[in-house]
């Protein structure tokens, strides 16, 4: 390890350390643009010079590495000069037009230059203009402001796997943008407005909205999908103006994916703001005493078998509780969270986490995707897959359609014929595993969520086993799930009860023949609402999407943003959102509408507050307790054996940009998949 001198103090760190990461160890700040600890070194910029003995000129921190005996000076009167002239450098074609840049009290351009730059300037002449590009409906340019750092490029080569952003030209015709004209094809690319250190690259839907300093900004989680990004949602008054990512190394690092990102508009569209109550064929708006007078007349002349209750993808554990309790109090075993039909065994925790963990990707060394597209049912999952793929040393082969997932994926078959000669051992590629020292899999809801998903998930179970993928230290079995609220529904047990309990698809089929004289819905939307007959439909929800559509009484519940609720991700990890905003008009949190309909009813629930439940909860379930960490899950055998349907795989997503109530509201995913899905699915004559 070699030992440098920085500004009079001696260091020693790892080899291959550059001198801008050790000063960064003694906590002496070095400017910079072009360089980002995520992305490759390029160099560009050459703010972060700093004085090397023996050396004629300044170096490139970012660039140089540590080599023993090194003296480093980092504040001369030759630094500050150097400084000085590169900023003036970078300013010369640079707008004068901040009073409007969206970067504005947030640009590293501003900030540096206040710190680092001269208080005049000695150019007159005019300053160079460049067209803007046109990079979606997503990220809106302005690259007369671009000082080509490359931060949008490296992350667009290297981190999303979409090499379509470029440099054209040379010094002072150089210009940055996609090589053809065309919109970013990643489900990442929002990414790119965060790392860009000026104001050449912005949230189109955010621009010219909100400045930064009238924002108040919330920590809290995503639950657009299963990963449980950390995110910083940004309001002002009473509306979400802005979505950002917030560090998270085990999850989802610092980056978010663009539905994360920009769905937000859809929150203050189409919302339920106030009870509704079926009268003459026609919903009606009503008070919240006559929706739930509503709800427990019809309940209560209904036996608890002829009740049934369905949870949606966005459910909290809070609300799934507390319904479980108001059905199980009346007499229902009819109760079901996996409202695909994943045939999911809430029985074994193992059986239903990605028990490798997000950042445990990185430590595998062969992964079989069977029946998911990672790139569209959790992008950060497929961007760990990627990271530890550029890495060297690691292969990927998948069970199922032929996928583009950014990095090389060996197809090995379609369907479950492939799966089960897997779990038989008499396939090649039992080799392959049974050699890798850290070998995952991971399972999809494409291939879980069919009626043969019991005998799917046991045969996934046999290659655990006879590949050795469970051993001390590592669990390489892992179920990718697209429902924030799946995990936590399973752990509390929102399944069919023991003592005759239906599925999804016994319910439906229930409503249907007219034995189930009652579902409610908890924002399940994605059903087929067909199948529910001539059933009483009571949907509570926050959108007036396909569920609010068909029922006979609704219930204005809260959004994500609205209300500090658990959930569980994929991997297991228990992590809470908090209020960022009120409810609209008479929405209110969910678990006290179900307890307000249990008053109704007549059920007693024994809970007064949402700490009183989350106390009952985490009594029951103490991992529920345990923030932010992943106890291992005990391993065990899963699913039922039986004979596998030869019906090829499919991913259980057809549109990334409409996979729930939040994101068919929003104008600005709408306008993503007119432009992206509507136009893949056009040219090859696929869905899917």
């Amino acid at each position: 390890m070699p030992k440098l001198t920085i500004d009079g103090t001696e260091l020693t760190v790892p080899a291959g350390t550059t001198v801008l990461q050790a000063c960064e160890q003694l906590g002496i700040e070095v400017p910079r643009f072009c360089y980002h600890d995520r992305l490759q070194i390029a160099g560009n910029c050459r703010m972060c010079l700093v004085e090397m003995e023996k050396s004629p000129k300044p170096i490139a921190s970012c660039a140089m590495p540590v080599n023993e005996g090194m003296v480093i000076r980092t504040n001369t009167p030759k630094v500050k000069k150097a400084r000085q002239g590169v900023m003036e450098f970078l300013l010369i074609n640079h707008p004068l037009d901040c009073p409007i840049c969206d970067q504005g009290g947030e640009c590293d351009l501003q900030d540096q230059a206040m710190g680092y730059g001269m208080d005049r300037s000695r150019y007159d002449e005019h300053k160079r203009a460049v067209p803007d590009k046109d990079l979606g409906p997503l990220i809106s340019t302005h690259m007369t402001r671009c000082i080509h750092c490359t931060r949008c490029i490296r992350f667009a080569t290297d981190i999303a796997g979409v090499e379509e952003m470029g440099a054209l030209g040379r010094g002072e015709h150089m210009e940055i943008g996609t090589y053809v004209e065309k919109a970013i094809t990643s489900e990442m690319s929002g990414n790119m407005i965060d790392l860009c250190p000026v104001g050449a690259l912005n949230s189109k839907p955010y621009a010219y909205t909100a400045r930064t300093w009238e924002l108040v900004r919330t920590e809290t989680i995503d639950v657009l999908d299963a990963v449980g990004s950390n995110i910083n949602v940004q309001a002002r008054g009473r509306e979400v103006m802005r979505v950002l990512p917030r560090l998270n190394e085990d999850i989802n690092e610092e980056w978010i994916s663009d539905k994360t990102r920009f769905a937000y508009d859809g929150l203050r569209r189409g919302r339920l703001d106030q009870p509704y109550v079926r009268t003459n064929g026609k919903l009606q708006p009503a008070s919240w005493k006559e929706a739930l007078t509503a709800v427990a007349a019809r309940m209560t002349s209904l036996g608890g078998h002829s009740m049934a209750a369905i949870a949606g993808d966005q459910a909290c554990v809070e609300s799934m509780a507390a319904l479980k309790d108001l059905f199980r109090e009346s007499g229902s075993p009819h109760i079901d969270c996996r409202q695909d039909g994943a045939k999911l065994d809430a029985a074994v925790r193992a059986s239903y986490l990605f028990n490798t963990t997000i950042a445990g990707i990185e430590e595998a060394d062969v992964c079989l995707l069977v029946g998911t597209n990672p790139r569209w049912e959790a992008a950060l999952v497929n961007a760990r897959l990627r990271k530890r793929y550029l890495r060297g040393g690691f292969r990927v082969f998948s069970i199922g359609p032929r996928l583009d997932l950014t990095f090389l994926v060996e197809n090995l078959g379609s369907g479950p014929e492939t799966l089960g000669a897997i779990a038989g051992g008499g396939h090649p590629f039992v080799e392959t595993l049974a050699g890798a020292k850290r070998p995952m899999m991971i399972v999809g809801q494409g291939a879980l969520a069919r009626a043969d998903g019991a005998a799917i998930l046991a045969a996934a179970w046999r290659v655990a086993v006879t590949c050795r993928m469970v051993r001390e230290g590592w669990n390489g079995f892992n179920v990718l799930h697209t429902a924030a609220a799946r995990v936590g529904g399973l752990d509390i047990g929102f399944v069919p009860g023991a003592e005759g309990g239906l599925d999804v698809n016994g319910i439906l089929d229930g409503a249907t023949a007219g034995k189930i004289g009652l579902v409610y819905l908890l924002g399940a939307d994605e059903i087929d609402m067909k199948r529910l007959g001539s059933a009483f439909v009571v949907y509570q929800g926050h959108h007036g999407d396909t569920g609010a559509h068909r029922a006979d009484v609704i219930l204005p519940g809260a959004a994500y943003t609205e209300k500090a609720a658990t959930y569980v991700n994929t991997e297991g990890r228990v992590q809470q959102t908090r209020r960022v905003v009120f409810p609209p008009g008479e929405a209110r949190e969910d678990w006290a509408i179900v307890r307000a309909l249990g008053e109704a009813v007549g059920v007693r629930l024994p809970y007064d507050t949402v700490a009183e439940l989350r106390h009952r909860l985490e009594a029951e379930h103490p991992h529920l307790g345990k923030r932010d960490t992943v106890p291992r899950a005990p391993w065990s055998s899963f699913g039922t054996e039986g004979r596998m349907d030869t019906a090829p795989f499919v991913s259980p997503i057809d549109d990334y940009y409409m996979t729930d109530a939040i994101c068919r509201a929003s104008e600005t995913m709408a306008e993503c998949s007119a432009l992206f899905v509507a136009n893949i699915q056009g040219a090859t004559g696929t869905h899917g």
